[in-house]
């Protein structure tokens, strides 16, 4: 499912229809399961490596047209693909499944220019730099990195294509039906993002409650692993609360006779769910909460990004930056630029710095006063400016600065309320949009919520989309927002 998608409403389980005790579900044998990623990822990374070596020939010898020594060349190779599989592996990225790779950002590319200058480096070292052909390295090293790059969405689409035609899968049985078991297996199967699971039904030695699951079910853990014998579930999900430690060990001991997979789901991944991710605190899973969006290398990156498209987006617009100044200037009294304090990055307080668009008596410095079509405090040169955002246009001063992104939430003005509460009482989960740097644009405001907060469900939506944006970031989803945010400008009505 794309990151930017709308979760599926249908009910997961509405066609699967509750089943006589006696009935066995034999649901068809899938050839792999959802660890196989792994492997497919080991085999694409290979396929880029070898693709790239005639590219980069073929654009040497046309460019160039000298000869090489091969030996130098092959030794290069070598130890850059080598350094590649080195840091892949111990990123554990070829120990993927369907489930970890959606949380895990593809870092290939970036990989293979690290190993790329490692293996120029090595040469160096081994003296061989005479016979060591740079314009090679870099027709190779860019052309690995562009090859695993474009291959990224194609893989993806492999994966669900597979996983739809029921090639990838993970039969998978529930055990535990008392009512509170239920209720999480319910949870389970709502997720949006397990269309690869073929859920074959629920096992539960004690006696049956009367409860519609809308799955099959399958007997006792006995009969489960009858089950798991016939080669007819990969693996079994422990959903009981309160177990006693005495009576998970007599099922495991029951289901350890066959091949099969055995996982707990703990009470308090149900309660949360989905809601955490799982991490490895050494060998110890914890159930991760929250988790800095944007660090290392990927906070590098947006730092990054924000510096080098806020100052070339400054030396374009300048002219109209001062244009509008003069604008201001002229036609009302009062300073050209408006300061106002919002909420940025770690709840703290901000000061951001829009064009004036209204007059300086009326002006709303905490944001009690949301500001609404043919607002009568806006002036008529304030309403071009709103109208085509270049009252934001400022803020690229505030980017700079380091208190915003070019892309990111919004930042709210401290007072800002949705009907007659203030929006951080209003909307639950508001407070994690602020783990990250506020932005001058962001998704909620190219997904059609830009401008004023009329209803508690509009208010609602903008902090989710706020949360996808933050959940599912890449320097290509910036850019994709920023030109969707520049098509705004000229067809969106809700700006004013």
């Amino acid at each position: 499912m794309s990151p930017l998608s709308d979760p599926p409403t249908a009910d997961p389980v509405a066609h699967l229809a509750p089943a006589d005790p006696e009935r066995r579900a034999a649901p068809e044998r899938v050839p792999f399961t959802s660890n196989i990623v792994g492997p497919l990822l080991l085999l694409r990374d290979l396929l880029a490596f070898s693709l790239a070596v005639p590219v980069a020939l073929l654009l040497y010898a046309f460019i160039f047209g000298d000869r090489l020594v091969a030996s130098v060349h092959v030794f290069a190779f070598v130890a850059m693909l080598a350094t590649f599989l080195l840091m892949r592996t111990s990123k554990d990225s070829y120990l993927l499944n369907l489930f970890s790779m959606s949380e895990r950002n593809d870092t290939a590319s970036f990989d293979a220019l690290m190993s790329g200058l490692v293996a120029a480096a090595l040469i160096f070292l081994s003296g061989m730099v005479e016979y060591f052909s740079r314009g090679l390295t870099l027709f190779y090293v860019g052309t690995t990195a562009l090859l695993l790059s474009a291959s990224r969405w194609p893989f993806n689409q492999l994966l669900k294509k597979l996983a739809e035609k029921g090639r990838i899968g993970q039969r998978i049985a529930f055990y535990g039906a008392d009512e509170e078991s239920i209720e999480s297996i319910r949870q389970v199967l709502a997720h949006g993002e397990l269309q690869h699971l073929r859920f074959v039904g629920i096992a539960d030695d004690r006696a049956r409650v009367d409860i519609d699951s809308g799955l099959d079910f399958l007997g006792g853990s006995s009969d489960l692993a009858q089950l798991a014998r016939a080669g007819k579930v990969d693996q079994v999900l422990i959903s009981v609360r309160n177990l006693p430690r005495e009576r998970l060990q007599e099922i495991m001991e029951q289901l350890s006779e066959v091949c099969v997979d055995i996982s707990l789901i703990p009470t308090q991944a149900i309660e949360l769910f989905p809601h955490y991710q799982v991490r490895l605190l050494g060998s110890l899973p914890v159930l991760t909460m929250w988790q800095r969006p944007w660090r290392d290398v990927s906070g590098i990156l947006k730092r990054s990004e924000d510096l080098v498209l806020a100052s070339l987006a400054l030396i374009l617009v300048a002219p109209v930056m001062l244009l509008a100044a003069a604008l201001i200037k002229l036609t009302s009294k009062g300073p050209v630029f408006f300061v106002q304090p919002r909420i940025g990055f770690n709840n703290e307080v901000i000061h951001v710095l829009k064009f004036r668009s209204m007059y300086t008596e009326k002006t709303d410095l905490v944001g009690h006063e949301t500001t609404t079509r043919n607002d009568p405090r806006v002036t008529p040169v304030g309403r071009i400016l709103r109208r085509l955002s270049i009252d934001e246009l400022p803020q690229l001063l505030n980017v700079l600065r380091g208190d915003m992104a070019i892309v990111g939430p919004r930042p709210h003005a401290t007072h800002m309320r949705v009907g007659d509460r203030y929006y951080q009482e209003a909307v639950k989960g508001y407070a994690g949009r602020h783990r990250v740097r506020p932005g001058i644009t962001g998704l909620a405001q190219v997904k059609g919520l830009r401008g004023e907060i009329r209803t508690m469900d509009r208010a609602v939506r903008r902090v989710q989309l706020d949360q996808q944006y933050i959940d599912n970031w890449s320097v290509w989803l910036d850019l994709w927002i920023i030109v969707l945010t520049a098509r705004a400008i000229f067809v969106d009505s809700d700006a004013y």
